[in-house]
């Protein structure tokens, strides 16, 4: 999802800012459209069943195994990737029915509804409808079902007595709450209350955030959790730094020859 997500825009952009040619066909910018909100509209569905699978692993740990089963997880999956495709479907073939105008110029750095709906001829109001119900339910709709939960498991980390099993608990789910707020705050300011001509600029720059920013962080929010991650990350920065990669120093344990000859 994230490979799929992030090529979709991100390729084109870069090749636009790099040879200068800013022109897309037709048919590639309704494909991009269409990819960019059936992958995004999956991703949502997909951070519903993890807010699912965190109130499992947190609020009922010893049935987590029996329920959360791998059958149970490759059924979700595939129902987040059909529910998704059906929920987009509709407002992308209606939207073909509409012609566009002599104007070819977008607003935007690549193919999204609000500066094509600009280039429509016609009557755009249930376009915009459309929009606005598909945002609702795919956006709105997904974050209740993680609010919920998250209720839930704060009201269950809040009742662990030690200090450090509610600090174990809370970093259990804190890269997936990461992850909720960058997303779900960038996309309803884009699609629930959409940009209008003097805001369009302030929209472009939260787009960058939603296409670019986020699915780059991604794989550091959620990796950093592993401790050979942080370990190896520590352990870059220290060479970088020109300290002590392996902290032998600070433990008062010399250095043997072989360990001073690769780090100098």
């Amino acid at each position: 999802l994230e490979i799929g997500f992030t090529s979709v825009v991100t390729p084109q952009t870069l090749s636009h800012l790099l040879m200068g040619n800013k022109n897309i066909s037709y048919v590639g910018c309704m494909i991009q459209s269409f990819l960019y909100f059936y992958l995004g509209t999956t991703e949502f569905f997909l951070l519903a069943i993890m807010s699912y699978d965190r109130y499992l692993a947190i609020c009922n740990p010893l049935r987590y195994p029996s329920i959360m089963s791998k059958s149970l997880c490759t059924s979700l999956t595939l129902c987040c990737w059909i529910a998704s495709f059906l929920l987009i479907i509709g407002p992308s073939v209606v939207f073909l029915q509409f012609p566009m105008c002599d104007s070819n110029i977008l607003d935007h750095f690549f193919c999204d509804n609000t500066p094509l709906n600009h280039l429509v001829c016609g009557d755009t109001r249930l376009l915009e409808l459309l929009g606005f119900i598909t945002a609702s339910l795919s956006l709105l709709g997904t974050l209740t079902i993680s609010v919920v939960f998250y209720i839930n498991i704060i009201k269950t980390v809040l009742s662990i007595p030690s200090a450090r099993g509610r600090k174990k608990a809370f970093s259990t789910c804190s890269s997936h709450f990461i992850v909720v707020s960058i997303t779900y705050g960038s996309c309803i300011f884009l699609y629930i209350n959409p940009a209008q001509d003097s805001k369009m600029e302030l929209a472009k720059m939260v787009a960058i955030l939603n296409t670019i920013v986020s699915p780059l962080l991604n794989p550091f929010i959620y990796s950093l959790r592993n401790k050979q991650v942080q370990e190896a990350l520590k352990d870059h920065i220290s060479f970088i730094l020109h300290l002590d990669p392996y902290g032998l120093q600070a433990l008062g344990q010399p250095r043997n020859s072989i360990t001073r000859d690769v780090y100098l």
